[in-house]
This record gives C-alpha cells, sequence and structure tokens, in this order.
C-alpha cells in the first residue's frame, strides 16, 4: 500500500517541483522494499516521537474531544463517530492550523496556538 501512496504522490508532483515526505518509522515507511521515486525525499522523524507527527496531534485531539471513553455498538457506529468527529474539526481551520503549529515544536505564526488545549 505504501508504495502505492508514494507512486500516486509522484504522479501528482509538477514537472519540475519536488515532494519532501514528513513520515514516522512504521515499519511500512522504512522498509528497503519501497521504491521511492525520484520527485520524493522522505523525512524520517525521530523514533519514538509522536509529538512531532502533526497527524499524531490531530488524533490526539479527536481523542480527547470526541471519541474518547466510548463503547460502540459495532463497526459502522465507529465509521460513523470518527467522521462526525472529522466533520467537526474540518468546520473550524483555525483550530485545524493551532493543532499543527505547537509551540513546543518551534515557532508559529498563529496567534491563537492555544485553542486546542
Amino acid at each position: 500500500m505504501m508504495q502505492l501512496h508514494l507512486d500516486e504522490i509522484s504522479r501528482n508532483v509538477a514537472d519540475g517541483a519536488h515532494a519532501v515526505l514528513l513520515l514516522d518509522r512504521a515499519g511500512w515507511h522504512t522498509t528497503g522494499k519501497l521504491d521511492v521515486p525520484k520527485n520524493i525525499t522522505p523525512i524520517f522523524l525521530p523514533s519514538r516521537a509522536p509529538e512531532l507527527n502533526p497527524v499524531e496531534n490531530v488524533w490526539q485531539y479527536l481523542r480527547q474531544n470526541w471519541l474518547s471513553n466510548t463503547v460502540f455498538e459495532n463497526y459502522d457506529a465507529i465509521v460513523d463517530a470518527a467522521c462526525d468527529a472529522w466533520r467537526k474539526l474540518t468546520a473550524e481551520p483555525e483550530r485545524i492550523t493551532s493543532i499543527g503549529m505547537r509551540d513546543e515544536i518551534g515557532p508559529t505564526s498563529v496567534s491563537r496556538h492555544d485553542l486546542w488545549y
């Protein structure tokens, strides 16, 4: 699957441009079986540092605000809850920016960087 993902990104990089992917060190990101296209450079986050991965920060926010302490009836209920939480979050673009611009990982241009705490 990761190879398919890389190939799709590569096809969508404009001619003459280059993509940089920020990746954690999950096995499917680091396997030697991947053929990374020449127009993509992977940058790997340090091991055991999920706080540096903006996607992990998004999941943490979703869990803390809409998905924790819940017993789901079935798989469809899980999917429905995750989709509902995602829709709520995407309705707040400033909050998404604040989640990705945490103070402890560097400077921010977001004036209300504490929106999600």
